[in-house]
C-alpha cells in the first residue's frame, strides 16, 4: 500500500542524490588545473544522461529485474521499464511506486562512474571515457548490484551488508580507479613539479553539495521516513564531521598546517566510510567509523604520494578505502536493534558477520578491478585513452571542448 510520506520521502532523496553529481563535479573541477576545468566537470556532469538512458533500457533490469538463475543477474523483464509503473514492488520497497524506486537507484548508477574520473582527471580522451563508462556501467555496476541488493542476489543470500553502496559504488569506483591509473599512467611532469589545485573554493562548494546529497543517499537507502532513515541520516552527519575532524588533526601533526583541501577530503572520506554501515549503526559506531576513516584515508593518500601514484583526485585512498573499511566495519558494529532488518556485527555476539563482509569485500574487488582493467585495455586498444603530449599540454578544455573556463 501506498504511503505518502514514504513516497515523498524517496522523491526527495532521489533529488538529493542527483545533486551529489553536479556537486562532484565541482569538487573534482576545482582540484584540477584551470585548463581542465570544463573538461574535468564535463566527465561527471555527462553521466547524468548517459547512464539514465542505460538505466531505462538497460540498466535496472539488469540490477533489480526478476533474477535470471544463481543470483548473478537480472533478466530484461523490466527493460524500457515495462511493468515499472505506480504499483509498488513488494520485494524492494512496499510503501512507494515502483517508479520511484527505479529512479532513486538511478542516481546511484549515474554518481558510480563519475566518482571514477578523478583518478584519471587531466589526461584522457572524452570519447574514450564515454565508451569505457558505459561499458563499465553495464558489465561491472549492473552485475554487483544486482548481487548486493537485487532480490535473489548471492551476495545478499550470503548475507553481506551494504546499506547504502559501501561495495556497489565506492568499492567498485575504486577498484575501476585503480585499475585506470595502472593502464593509463600518470600525467605529463607528474613528480617532477606540483600540480595545484586551481579552484579550492570550488571545492569547498563541492563538498558541501556532496554532503547535503549524502543525507538522500544513506537516509533515503532507508526506502522509507521511518526510524532507521533517522538513524541513517544521524549517523551519517557524524561520519562526515569525524572523518574531517581526524583528517585535519592528522594533516596538522604530519605537515605542520591543515588545509581546506584536507578538510573537504576528510569529510568525503569520512561520508563515503559511513555508507555502507549507516543503517546498521549507532552513532558512537559512527563516530568511531569516521574517524578510523579519516585516519586510514589520510595514510593512504601520504602513501600514494610516496609511491608517485598518479591517482589524480586520490579516489582509490578515499573512496575505495574508504568503502572497504565501512563495510569491514559494518561487520563490527552492526545491530539488530538499530535495525531489525540487518544482522548483528562482532561486538554485539555475531563474530561470523566480519568474516561474511570480508568475504563480500574481496569478491567485490576482484571483480570490479579485473573487468575494469580488461575494459580499458580493449577501449585503449581500439580508440586510444590519452590524449597526446600537446593535447595535454593544452589542456582538456581547448583539446576537448573548445572552450575555456575562464575569459582573458
Amino acid at each position: 500500500m501506498i504511503q505518502a510520506g514514504d513516497t515523498a520521502f524517496v522523491l526527495i532523496s532521489a533529488a538529493l542524490v542527483l545533486l551529489m553529481t553536479p556537486g562532484l563535479a565541482l569538487f573534482y573541477g576545482g582540484m584540477v588545473r584551470r585548463k581542465n576545468v570544463l573538461g574535468t566537470i564535463m566527465q561527471s556532469f555527462v553521466m547524468i544522461s548517459l547512464v539514465s538512458i542505460e538505466w531505462v533500457y538497460l540498466g535496472y533490469s539488469m540490477s533489480f529485474g526478476p533474477d535470471a538463475g544463481g543470483g548473478y543477474i537480472g533478466t530484461l523483464a523490466w527493460a524500457g521499464l515495462a511493468g515499472v509503473g505506480a504499483a509498488p514492488n513488494p520485494d524492494y520497497a512496499p510503501t512507494i511506486p515502483h517508479a520511484v524506486f527505479m529512479i532513486y537507484q538511478c542516481m546511484f548508477a549515474v554518481i558510480t562512474p563519475a566518482l571514477i574520473t578523478g583518478a584519471f582527471a587531466e589526461r584522457v580522451r572524452f570519447s574514450s571515457f564515454v565508451v569505457f563508462s558505459l561499458l563499465w556501467t553495464v558489465l561491472v555496476y549492473n552485475p554487483v548490484c544486482h548481487w548486493v541488493w537485487g532480490n535473489g542476489g548471492w551476495l545478499k543470500e550470503m548475507g553481506v551488508m551494504d546499506f547504502a553502496g559501501g561495495l556497489v559504488v565506492h568499492l567498485t569506483c575504486g577498484a575501476a580507479a585503480l585499475a585506470s591509473v595502472m593502464i593509463i599512467g600518470s600525467r605529463r611532469d607528474h613528480g617532477k613539479r606540483q600540480f595545484f589545485p586551481h579552484n579550492l573554493p570550488m571545492t569547498l562548494l563541492g563538498t558541501g553539495l556532496l554532503w547535503f546529497g549524502w543525507f538522500g543517499f544513506n537516509a533515503g537507502s532507508a526506502l522509507a521516513a521511518d526510524a532507521v532513515a533517522g538513524s541513517a541520516f544521524v549517523a551519517t552527519h557524524l561520519g562526515g564531521m569525524a572523518g574531517m575532524a581526524m583528517w585535519t588533526v592528522m594533516e596538522w601533526l604530519y605537515q605542520g598546517k591543515p588545509t581546506t583541501l584536507g578538510a573537504a577530503s576528510g569529510a568525503v572520506a569520512g561520508l563515503a566510510t559511513i555508507t555502507p554501515a549507516a543503517g546498521f549503526v549507532g552513532p558512537n559506531a559512527a563516530v568511531i567509523i569516521g574517524l578510523a576513516a579519516g585516519l586510514c584515508c589520510f595514510w593512504a593518500v601520504v602513501l600514494k604520494s610516496k609511491l608517485h601514484f598518479d591517482d589524480s583526485l586520490d579516489v582509490v585512498g578515499i573512496h575505495g578505502l574508504g568503502g572497504l573499511l565501512g563495510t569491514l566495519m559494518a561487520g563490527l558494529f552492526a545491530s539488530k536493534q538499530v535495525n531489525p532488518a540487518g544482522a548483528d556485527g562482532l561486538f554485539f555476539g555475531n563474530p561470523a558477520q566480519l568474516g561474511i563482509q570480508a568475504l563480500g569485500i574481496a569478491i567485490v574487488g576482484a571483480y570490479a578491478f579485473i573487468v575494469s582493467y580488461v575494459i580499458l585495455k580493449a577501449v585503449n586498444a581500439a580508440m586510444g585513452l590519452r590524449l597526446s603530449p600537446d593535447q595535454e599540454g593544452v589542456g582538456l578544455d581547448v583539446a576537448e571542448h573548445n572552450e575555456a573556463a575562464y575569459g582573458e
